[in-house]
């Protein structure tokens, strides 16, 4: 999937597909609109999590986060964005109980 959407020839642990948004307004009793999709690679993540040593679950967490971050117009293309982002994942993660996911190795590039 990395290569084919990204032109990345190499394993990624996440990706997000926005949806095309409809262009007509908003009615009463609409449902909700869909974000898009997320792909986590499972095999990537096992990996991390393992090299890494956090609990499976708690790196799912913060991939899952990631990729709805990223759907909801979140990216990390320069540092400013990087930071904003990854404080809002750390405040996220906080809240279900999760540690920070970036002490003791290198930021999400």
């Amino acid at each position: 999937l990395n290569g084919n959407w990204r032109g990345i020839d190499k394993p990624t642990n996440v990706l997000s597909f926005p949806a095309l948004q409809p262009t007509g307004a908003r009615k009463p009793g609409d449902a909700p609109r869909m974000l898009g999709d997320i792909a986590i690679a499972y095999q990537t993540m096992r990996r991390e999590a393992d090299e890494e040593q956090k609990p499976f679950n708690h790196h799912l967490s913060h991939l899952a986060v990631h990729g709805f971050l990223h759907l909801i117009g979140y990216d990390h293309e320069n540092d400013a964005d990087a930071e904003a982002m990854e404080s809002l994942e750390i405040e996220i993660l906080a809240q279900l109980g999760i540690p920070d996911p970036c002490v003791g190795r290198e930021r999400m590039d």
